[in-house]
């Protein structure tokens, strides 16, 4: 299972934001997001929505893939 929480981290990193650019990115484009503190927050408890990863992801060139598990 991954960790939302460093995989989102990983990929910030990778386009030189921080969860504070990105918050404020969101909501300047009318967005429904919390303040940084407020989306830090939601994501470490596991309570953030589903449509603000994808915001997120969306926002910085990544996208979310569900795909069957391999076998192993």
């Amino acid at each position: 299972m991954i960790n939302l929480k460093e995989e989102l981290a990983v990929c910030l990193l990778r386009k030189g934001l921080s969860m504070r650019k990105i918050a404020r990115i969101l909501r300047d484009k009318g967005l429904n997001v919390p303040k940084a503190s407020g989306l830090s927050d939601s994501i470490n408890k596991k309570r953030v929505r589903f449509e603000t990863v994808q915001e997120i992801l969306d926002c910085i060139g990544y996208e979310l893939v569900i795909q069957e598990k391999k076998d192993k």
